[in-house]
């Protein structure tokens, strides 16, 4: 058997060795040429056994026979008695189907092609063995390939393509390429590219065959697009497109495949067209980031439902005036969850419900960045101060502040532990095996848990972010690259939501886990940062993308919570990924220790203190040390130790007015039943109720047996907390103020003056 040698791949286009225009491509059979084949019969037709060259039935069918020839002979295959009869089958297959039809193959509909090969078919199994039908039926592919421009094998069920795009474009030649894009995808940790899968070259196989190519150049993007928009592979196949277009763009030969993430669907539904021509204008031109600018669209959106629904008139943005401004203000203030939007499946269960005093705020906000803009840019005339039109009202600006969610310490522990145990059978799988490797999700958990970072930026990290500052103690070892004793473990932060990128210190365990993950990660490309716009190595990358910033939230929180057995929510909502930021902040301002308001702001990365006043939430444990220390009750109320003489209550002298009460001063006793409401209490005057402590009539007291002592708190005015507190000077103050007061006795102490001086006399003289 004589083979057409394959097209060179030197220039990178490939030939087909089949030029359709050198035949005579007539569909319709001619009587002769039906008469011919059946009198040629099945076996000489099996065999194309033709001893007579001139009898005249072979050249009624040699038009016919002559591409099937040619496509025989450009099949890359070994020469061999199977293959042979195969081919040859397949020639007489065919021909004796076009006279079944009366049309030759040329003239055959896709649906034709697809019903003569599908498996169901009988129409060449009365002609051929059944041991050589699995035989036949990949040539009968390739004839009609060739021949017929049929491509449609995504609906033959089980089929080999690699083998059959082997044989068409050549076996070197497809295993070279699509070998190329498995050792990308491996090297990117894409299971596709292990040697025992074979959806990649299933895939590759059925690219090449749609696009009559075997070469990766050739797979545009608008081919791509093709293939998706017609649905020209298998559901299985399907999934294996996106990874294989994105190896294709990797070489530079198309754009990468468009993603879902981030993108939102734009709904004019109920939108007054002139407002949504502003809206898109102003969206296509704000500097704002991505998200911000999807948030703000909505509620521009939101807000032209409104005008269409209350105030047509105003669905010009020229035609708004401040009584619009109030009335929007007023509706906001009053609006429910579900009103002015179109899609409300997402929060069905809170419809009705009032909105939020942030949500009311946004929405303000957003109207207001609007107009500003609009008027800034000249493209609309002022008719109105936006800023002060529409200000957020004090009764929403009320409800606003600092609200950390803090997650209760007790659950917060059982996530570290969960978080530090993490074993295989954790991680979530889908229906391949895991979707990331243990230790990827092993170390975005642990950054999660102690970095206090917002999830975009723990998946911004950059490879190598991870450095250690040392003390200079080498551990026992490499004296050169071995950590040092105590070291620092300082991570850098790249450009975040309010500032520059920053370095914090953080633990070290997650510095080493960090360093794990990056000695078993696999090569992947840079990829754009999409806030700063350069070109980065993302530390969290696998199969040539980052990880998604989501990924914590609907991945790793509900895995510790099944590991910790605890529930995914508390009294304060849905643990979610900007809670831990709360939470270690928090925990960092109540420690032993604790870090400054100020220290706090650098650590998480804030422009100014307001800002971490929303993260930093003082525990009551540290509260309520704190207001025990400050001694409120101590400081207003003095405790008084007081002597009751039992023996002069049980004697009934009490009753006839012996003092049985004796409330020690410090210097003396007071026997006044009525001292709490003394004025002289604090600064005794030395009335005739008072009894020094040097007198025989005090030392008298102390003596008895029957003697109880008690302490009696007694309640402090200004003036006297001063005197406590403040010392002596408080004291002279005091007692100038009430010189003139009289005492429980009568005289005040100005009068008992010179009467205290001739006792103090006469004790000196004792």
């Amino acid at each position: 058997m004589t083979t057409t040698p394959l097209a060179a791949d030197a220039d990178g286009v490939w030939q087909c060795p089949i030029d359709l225009r050198r035949y005579d491509r007539s569909p319709v059979l001619s009587k002769a040429e039906q008469h011919a084949i059946r009198g040629l019969s099945v076996r000489n037709l099996r065999r194309l056994r033709h001893h007579d060259a001139d009898a005249p039935q072979w050249a009624e069918v040699g038009r016919l026979l002559r591409p099937l020839q040619d496509v025989n002979a450009s099949f890359d295959l070994p020469p061999s008695m199977r293959v042979r009869r195969a081919m040859h089958d397949a020639v007489a297959v065919l021909l004796l189907r076009s006279a079944e039809m009366g049309r030759a193959f040329w003239g055959w509909s896709e649906q034709e092609w697809l019903n003569f090969l599908g498996r169901n078919h009988t129409a060449y199994r009365d002609q051929v063995p059944a041991w050589a039908e699995g035989y036949v039926r990949p040539f009968l592919c390739d004839h009609a390939y060739h021949l017929g421009g049929y491509a449609g094998f995504r609906h033959l069920g089980h089929f080999d393509r690699l083998s059959l795009a082997c044989r068409i474009f050549g076996r070197h030649l497809v295993e070279e390429k699509i070998a190329r894009i498995r050792t990308l995808l491996t090297g990117w940790g894409y299971q596709y590219g292990k040697e025992d899968d074979k959806g990649v070259p299933s895939v590759m196989s059925q690219l090449f065959l749609l696009n009559r190519s075997p070469h990766s150049s050739d797979l545009t993007s608008q081919f791509f697009d093709r293939v998706r928009g017609e649905e020209l592979l298998t559901e299985g196949g399907m999934r294996v497109l996106y990874a294989v277009q994105r190896a294709v763009s990797a070489l530079g030969f198309c754009d990468p495949p468009a993603t879902l993430s981030g993108s939102a669907v734009v709904n004019h539904a109920g939108v007054p067209a002139v407002w949504a021509q502003w809206v898109e204008r102003w969206n296509d031109t704000t500097t704002m980031t991505h998200r911000s600018r999807l948030q703000a669209r909505a509620a521009l959106l939101k807000t032209g439902r409104w005008i269409a629904a209350q105030h047509p008139e105003a669905a010009d943005p020229a035609a708004w005036t401040r009584q619009t401004c109030a009335a929007w203000i007023a509706a906001v203030d009053r609006m429910e969850i579900g009103d002015y939007v179109v899609r409300t499946s997402s929060f069905a269960e809170r419809l009705g419900q009032p909105l939020q005093a942030a949500s009311k705020a946004g929405l303000i906000r957003s109207v207001r960045v609007f107009f500003r803009d609009i008027q800034e840019w000249e493209w609309l005339r002022p008719s109105f101060d936006p800023l002060r039109a529409l200000s957020v009202p004090r009764s929403i600006n009320a409800l606003l502040g600092p609200r950390p969610r803090v997650i209760a310490d007790d659950v917060w522990a059982k996530l570290l532990w969960a978080g530090l145990n993490l074993e295989s059978a954790d991680i979530p799988r889908g229906k391949a095996g895991p979707i990331y490797p243990l230790e990827l999700v092993r170390v975005v958990t642990l950054t999660w848990l102690f970095a206090g970072q917002r999830s975009n930026e723990i998946a911004r990290l950059r490879l190598g972010c991870v450095r250690w500052q040392h003390d200079g103690t080498p551990v026992a070892g490499d004296s050169e690259h071995i950590l040092a004793r105590d070291s620092v473990c300082l991570l850098d932060v790249p450009a975040h939501k309010t500032g520059t990128a920053f370095t914090k210190p953080v633990d070290p365990l997650l510095g080493q886990a960090i360093e794990a993950w990056e000695a078993l990660r696999p090569q992947q490309p840079k990829r754009t940062d999409k806030r700063t716009g350069e070109q980065a190595d993302f530390l969290f990358s696998y199969r040539a993308r980052p990880v998604s910033s989501g990924y914590i939230n609907s991945s790793s929180i509900p895995m510790l919570c099944r590991k910790a057995g605890v529930p995914a929510a508390d009294v304060r909502g849905n643990i979610t990924s900007h809670r831990a930021r709360s939470t270690i902040a928090s925990q960092l301002y109540n420690a032993k220790e604790p870090m400054t308001l100020f220290e706090l702001q650098a650590w998480l990365g804030h422009r100014s203190p307001e800002s971490t006043q929303h993260y930093a939430k003082i525990s009551p444990n540290t509260l309520t040390k704190a207001y025990d220390d400050a001694g409120y009750f101590a400081r207003n109320v003095r405790t008084i130790e007081v002597l009751v003489d039992r023996e002069t209550v049980a004697s009934g002298a009490a009753a006839a007015g012996e003092p049985w009460q004796h409330y020690d001063l410090g210097h003396g006793y007071c026997t006044y039943t009525f001292f709490e409401q003394c004025q002289h209490r604090m600064a005794c005057a030395r009335c005739d109720f008072y009894t020094p402590k040097d007198s025989t009539k005090a030392q008298l007291l102390e003596a008895k047996d029957n003697l109880q002592k008690m302490a009696v708190s007694i309640p402090l005015t200004e003036d006297e907390q001063a005197a406590v507190t403040d010392g002596q000077t408080a004291i002279d103050q005091l007692l100038g103020r009430l010189a003139d007061i009289p005492t429980p006795s009568g005289p005040t102490p100005r009068q008992l003056l010179p009467i205290v001086e001739v006792r103090r006399d006469t004790d000196d003289d004792r």
